[in-house]
């Protein structure tokens, strides 16, 4: 069957596929193949400024327009040559070599992949596409999300709501507030993995830089490697490796993904629930469906998609941050497998994102219902009202609270200024405690 969105095997490439295609020229085949030419030209271009070679600076441009006009077409040359040589690294070294020969450049031929080993492509390439999807695409999609909360915590900073510990009613809060606990977790999140260096391996088949070495023993190849890593990559390469990178730092960028995950998990769950509860209603669209049986509903799908995408991107990326830093001795391939995934729960991230996006911009506040709830639950100022005899040394006012809320009777402003008038206390006491409603006892925002 011909692969095309309707036979994709994947739900990212079939049916989300329009939603994800800018991720393509990061985690796709065509992408891989693409850095690895990049790497490979690259490196060719830092041996020449070694010195190692001439090469005229008029080819300079011409050799970098090889990976910055790759097509689609030259991908599968390589593949095809893959066929042949049963090594996909191998592939890209002759695929380049040619490129060398139409601007001749013959006799520099074996200068392309001099010394290195395949990771040594893998391990650049690799972490510079993932470098260039987190901030191009992850980190604008998580700062715009931020600052939709922000807007939200801004617009309803004055809106009063009732809070609910262990699923109970308990002390009013500001629903403003309860929008920015999340943007405040988020924001230490984001910044914890722009902290994590975007690591590489560049060192030889051990990493010793032995061929290197053996053949140019004058030669600084630490030093080199740092700068051609460091400065012309952007990366930061390791110093003491095996023939692969330790995947530490990326480990640890995907557990902060993982936990930016876990946190929008919960911000999906409650506003599914305040949804369920009537506080927020959703922007109906002409000839949407909600059910296929029940004709009023209008269902929180954004908000179940994003939290189910956020699932599978979560067990996704566990697995990777516990598999890729163990690799038996100097290297197993366990990790070369494994690697090519990268980009499914980056994806599932990206989709569960733009799946909230959309809720958030459905969402229309129930003001009255958030009213409501509070008008009915005059229980939850006890705490206000025992606070305040505390205060002013009257006895035992917790006990005396717990008495009158525990009763079983529906708890209402007419029954707790009751109880106030009943209290032994001054005339400007009753009346301070008779001012604390549900809907101001809602602390300092």
């Amino acid at each position: 069957m011909q692969l095309q969105s309707l036979t994709a095997i994947s739900p990212l490439d079939g049916r989300y596929r329009k939603q994800l295609e800018e991720l393509a020229p990061y985690f796709s085949e065509f992408a891989l193949i693409r850095y690895r030419v990049l790497v490979e030209i690259e490196y060719f271009i830092a041996l020449s400024e070694q010195k190692l070679f001439s090469l005229p600076k008029n080819q300079v441009p011409a050799l970098r327009k090889i990976y910055q006009e790759f097509t689609v077409e030259n991908a599968q040359l390589i593949k095809d040559t893959e066929k042949v040589t049963n090594h996909d690294v191998k592939a890209v070294e002759y695929f380049v070599k040619n490129e060398l020969k139409g601007l001749g450049l013959e006799d520099k031929l074996e200068w392309v992949h001099f010394g290195l080993t395949s990771q040594d492509v893998n391990n650049t390439a690799t972490p510079l596409f993932w470098k260039e999807a987190v901030e191009h695409v992850y980190m604008p999609a998580i700062a715009n999300l931020i600052l939709g909360l922000k807007k939200f915590g801004k617009q309803w900073m004055k809106i009063p709501m009732l809070a609910r510990t262990h699923g109970q009613p308990a002390s009013p809060t500001i629903l403003g507030k309860e929008i920015l606990v999340f943007a405040e977790r988020l924001e230490g999140q984001v910044k914890l993995l722009g902290d994590i260096p975007f690591a590489a391996k560049f060192g030889g088949a051990t990493g010793n830089f032995n061929a290197h070495h053996v053949a140019f023993p004058k030669i600084n190849w630490e030093k080199f490697g740092d700068k051609f890593v460091n400065n012309t990559l952007g990366l930061q390469r390791m110093k003491y490796t095996t023939q692969i990178e330790h995947y530490d730092n990326i480990a640890a960028q995907f557990d902060t993904l993982k936990r930016i995950n876990t946190i929008l998990i919960d911000f999906s769950r409650d506003i599914w629930q305040y949804i369920s509860m009537d506080y927020f209603k959703q922007k109906i669209k002409a000839n949407e469906v909600g059910s296929s049986a029940m004709p009023h509903k209008v269902n929180p799908i954004d908000f179940e998609n994003a939290e189910g995408n956020f699932g599978l991107a979560n067990a996704l990326f566990e697995h990777l941050s516990a598999k890729l830093p163990i690799s038996r001795l100097q290297r197993d391939l366990t990790d070369s497998t494994v690697l090519r995934n990268v980009g499914v729960p980056f994806s599932h991230s990206i989709l569960a994102l733009k799946s909230l996006a959309k809720g958030m911009d459905k969402l229309i506040l129930n003001e009255a219902k958030l009213h409501d709830d509070l008008e009915n639950n005059w229980a939850v100022v006890a705490e206000a009202i025992q606070t305040v005899l505390r205060r002013e040394n009257f006895p035992q006012p917790y006990e005396a609270l717990k008495a009158l809320t525990r009763g079983g009777d529906q708890i209402t402003q007419k029954t707790m200024h009751k109880f106030i008038d009943g209290l032994k206390i001054s005339a400007s006491l009753k009346k301070e405690l008779k001012a604390i409603t549900p809907h101001n006892y809602t602390g300092i925002w």
